[in-house]
């Protein structure tokens, strides 16, 4: 079972068994405590066999920013939404704006979201982004009161399906104030 044509069978029930992205040196050392000695780029091979294996499948090995994991593929995923048919961990409109800020604009203390957003950041939000862990406090600007500074963490990467904070979409061009106008008047 240790033989190197098994090695994509090997990562595969690695990926699919642990239920979060793992880290070519994290299937290293979990292969290595079951006296399975393979180096990075032999698994590296094994993942790139399983990317061929599920090119026409429903399922796709996807990197992230903690690794490597095993997912259904997003053109699949609208018919596993009534599986997870829970509305109470909806993300509000406010959350989603906060954290979006965050992640553009990072490192962020509250008080910069609230210069972007125009209104008052409710504590509630900045405790939602933190018990998900999309968020967290980097630091404290040197300032009076020393406001925490916010960014983003891998967790937020992942969910979001990102290698890295660079593969976010860019940010439209604002338009200029009278332009903006002639836009929301015609519709």
């Amino acid at each position: 079972m240790t033989d190197i044509e098994n090695l994509p069978n090997l990562v595969e029930s690695i990926l699919f068994g642990a239920g979060r992205p793992m880290r070519l040196s994290e299937i290293k050392t979990l292969m290595g405590s079951q006296n399975i000695e393979v180096d990075l780029p032999s698994i590296k091979i094994a993942l790139n066999s399983l990317e061929e294996r599920y090119a026409e499948s429903s399922i796709e090995i996807k990197e992230v920013a903690s690794g490597f994991r095993m997912q259904v593929r997003e053109n699949y995923g609208d018919c596993l939404y009534p599986l997870w048919n829970d509305t109470s961990s909806r993300l509000s409109k406010a959350l989603m704006e906060t954290v979006s800020i965050i992640a553009y604009k990072q490192p962020v203390t509250r008080g910069d979201i609230e210069d972007i957003r125009g209104v008052t950041v409710s504590t509630q939000i900045i405790r939602a982004l933190l018990d998900r862990e999309w968020i967290k406090v980097s630091g404290f600007r040197d300032v009076p009161g020393r406001p925490a500074l916010y960014e983003t963490t891998k967790t937020f990467l992942n969910d979001l399906n990102l290698k890295s904070i660079n593969d976010l979409p860019p940010l439209p061009e604002a338009l200029p104030a009278d332009d903006a106008l002639d836009q929301l008047e015609a519709g």
